[in-house]
């Protein structure tokens, strides 16, 4: 496996995460996040039902990833906190909706419905940004 997983949970252990791989990155390598509605430990399920389809095409696609890349999964916390218009991950990385992938430092993103192809995940993980 020619890329790192890192998972997190909140807005808070993101933003240091994302940072941190970002500055330890001394080939360049990109750092992609997925968003996703917080799971319930007992049942491994979400609450959004857009993230528990697209999780497994997004995790297809991982192997093009380019080497040395970072993919972070992050859950966003619950539903009521998701909703809330002023959340970190709606202010400051203008999230609109989950799931979400992108291409953390430039605009390349897909959200929701768009996780759902495969051929525009794999150009988000291997165009040159």
């Amino acid at each position: 496996m020619g890329f790192e997983e890192v998972s997190v949970r909140g807005f808070a252990e993101f933003d240091r995460v994302a940072k941190e791989k970002q500055r330890q990155n001394k080939n360049k390598a990109p750092v992609f996040a997925y968003f996703s509605g917080d799971k319930d430990p007992a049942s491994g399920g979400s609450w959004c039902p857009d993230c528990v389809k697209a999780e497994p095409i997004v995790r297809s696609q991982l192997p093009q990833l380019p080497e040395g890349a970072v993919f972070i999964y992050c859950q966003v916390g619950q539903r009521e906190y998701w909703k809330d218009p002023n959340n970190e991950f709606r202010r400051v990385l203008k999230l609109t909706g989950v799931p979400t992938l992108l291409r953390y430092g430039t605009p390349q993103k897909l959200v929701e419905e768009e996780c759902f192809k495969p051929d525009l995940i794999r150009m988000l993980f291997t165009e040159d940004s």
